[in-house]
C-alpha cells in the first residue's frame, strides 16, 4: 500500500509541476517577456511525460505480480530509463528543427540565385531593345560601346545556359550536387563558345558594310535563291516519304455477270473467240466483250438467241477512228433479263470492214449507215448501205482523223 501511496504522490507533483510550468508561462506572455525557448521547453515536457508514463508503468507491473510490492532500486531504475528516452526524444526533435532551418536558409540562397539571374536577363533584354530602337532610328552602324555590350549580353546568356544545363544533366544522372570542377569546366566552354559567335557576327556584320549595293543585292539573291532550292528539297524529300501506295480498286457489282456471259460464249463456241473481256468503269461498269472479226456475228447471234442471254435490243452502235485502227461499238440490252453487254471488235483502219447486224436486229440499221457515212466503214449485207447525213458526191469522211475537205475554200 505504501507504494500506491508513494505512486499517487508522485502523479500529483507531477501534475503540480506541469500546472507551475504552465502558469509560468502564461505569467511571461502576458508580462511580455520572451518565452523559454523550444527545445527546452520540448525537454520539460517530455521529462514530465516520461515521469508519469514510468510511474504508470511501474503501477503496471504491480498488478500484473499479483500485487507484489517494487523495490526502490526498481523504481529509481524505471525512472532513470524514462528520463533518458524524454532526452533522446528531445535531442532529436531539436535536431529535425535544425534540419529544417537549414533547408530554409538553403531556399534563401535558391531565391537569391533566381533573382541574380532574372537581372541577368533582363539587362540582356534592355540592351536588346537599345540595340532595335537604334536600328528602326536608321543608325547603319554600331559603336565600340554596343559591340561590347552585345558581347556582354552573349557572355551572361551563355553563362545562364551553363548553369541551367549543368543542373538539368545534374538531376538527369539523379545526383544531389554538382562538383564545383564541372561547372567551372561547363561555364569555361559556354564562354568561349559566345565569344567566338559573337566574333563571327561582328565579322559578318563588317563584311556587309564594306560590300556595294550591287553585291549585297547579289548576296541576297544568293541567299534567297538557296533557300528556295532547300523548300524544294525538303518538299521534294517529303512529298517522297508521304507517298501513298496505289489502291486496290473494289472489284465492280457487275463482275459475277461478265463472268457469266463468258462461261456461256465458251460452253457453245469455245474459247479462242474473245480477245477481251472487261468491266468498263468509265461507262457505269458495263460489261465489255471484244470479239475476234470472224467471230463478231457468230457472238452477236449467240447473245441474242441464248435462253439465258436474249439480248433483243440495240440501244446503240458507233464507230470509232484511233488512227491505228478502228473500233465498232454495240450497245445490247434484254428486256427478258434486265441485263446489258457491249460488244465491240477491232477494225483495220485501210480497209474497215464487218459483217452488218440488221439481219439480227432491225434497229442496226440507221447506226451502221453512220459509221459509213462519217468514218467510212463498210458493214457487208447491209440492206441499204448508203449516206445518211452528208450529200451522195461527197468527197471523204468528216470523222476520220486524216479527213481533209475537198473544197478548201469551201
Amino acid at each position: 500500500m505504501s507504494d500506491d501511496k508513494d505512486l499517487q504522490q508522485q502523479k500529483r507533483e507531477a501534475a503540480q509541476k506541469a500546472k507551475e510550468a504552465a502558469l509560468k508561462k502564461l505569467a511571461e506572455k502576458q508580462a511580455g517577456n520572451a518565452p523559454a525557448s523550444e527545445e527546452s521547453l520540448a525537454k520539460q515536457k517530455a521529462a514530465a511525460a516520461a515521469k508519469a508514463k514510468a510511474a504508470a508503468l511501474a503501477k503496471q507491473k504491480a498488478k500484473e505480480a499479483g500485487g507484489s510490492e517494487l523495490s526502490g532500486d526498481d523504481l529509481a531504475l524505471a525512472k532513470k530509463k524514462a528520463v533518458a528516452a524524454a532526452k533522446a526524444k528531445a535531442a532529436a526533435i531539436a535536431k529535425q528543427k535544425a534540419k529544417e532551418a537549414g533547408e530554409s536558409e538553403s531556399s534563401g540562397d535558391d531565391k537569391a540565385l533566381a533573382k541574380q539571374k532574372a537581372a541577368a536577363a533582363a539587362k540582356a533584354k534592355a540592351a536588346a531593345l537599345a540595340k532595335q530602337k537604334a536600328k528602326e532610328a536608321g543608325e547603319s552602324e554600331s559603336s565600340g560601346d554596343d559591340l561590347a555590350l552585345a558581347k556582354q549580353k552573349a557572355v551572361a546568356a551563355a553563362k545562364a545556359k551553363a548553369a541551367a544545363l549543368a543542373k538539368q544533366k545534374a538531376k538527369e544522372a539523379g545526383e544531389s550536387e554538382t562538383s564545383g570542377d564541372d561547372l567551372a569546366l561547363a561555364k569555361q566552354k559556354a564562354v568561349a563558345a559566345a565569344k567566338a559567335k559573337a566574333a563571327a557576327a561582328a565579322k559578318a556584320k563588317a563584311s556587309r558594310e564594306n560590300m556595294s549595293e550591287d553585291d549585297l543585292a547579289k548576296e541576297k539573291a544568293k541567299a534567297i535563291a538557296a533557300a528556295k532550292a532547300k523548300a524544294a528539297a525538303a518538299a521534294k524529300a517529303k512529298q517522297m516519304a508521304v507517298k501513298e501506295e496505289p489502291q486496290q480498286e473494289e472489284p465492280s457489282p457487275n463482275e459475277p455477270i461478265l463472268q457469266k456471259y463468258i462461261s456461256i460464249i465458251e460452253k457453245h463456241l469455245g474459247t479462242d473467240v474473245l480477245e477481251e473481256s472487261v468491266i468498263n468503269r468509265l461507262s457505269k461498269d458495263v460489261p465489255t466483250l471484244t470479239a475476234k472479226k470472224e467471230s463478231y456475228f457468230t457472238i452477236a447471234k449467240l447473245l441474242k438467241e441464248q435462253e439465258e442471254l436474249q439480248f433483243d435490243y440495240v440501244s446503240e452502235l458507233h464507230g470509232t477512228d484511233f488512227q491505228t485502227h478502228m473500233e465498232i461499238y454495240a450497245y445490247l440490252f434484254s428486256y427478258t433479263h434486265r441485263h446489258t453487254v457491249v460488244l465491240k471488235v477491232k477494225l483495220d483502219r485501210d480497209q474497215p470492214e464487218i459483217q452488218s447486224l440488221v439481219p439480227l436486229w432491225k434497229g442496226a440499221d440507221w447506226p451502221e449507215r453512220e459509221a459509213y457515212d462519217l468514218l467510212g466503214i463498210r458493214f457487208t449485207d447491209h440492206p441499204n448501205l448508203t449516206r445518211i447525213m452528208m450529200p451522195d458526191d461527197w468527197v471523204g469522211h468528216p470523222l476520220r482523223k486524216d479527213y481533209e475537205p475537198y473544197d478548201v475554200e469551201v
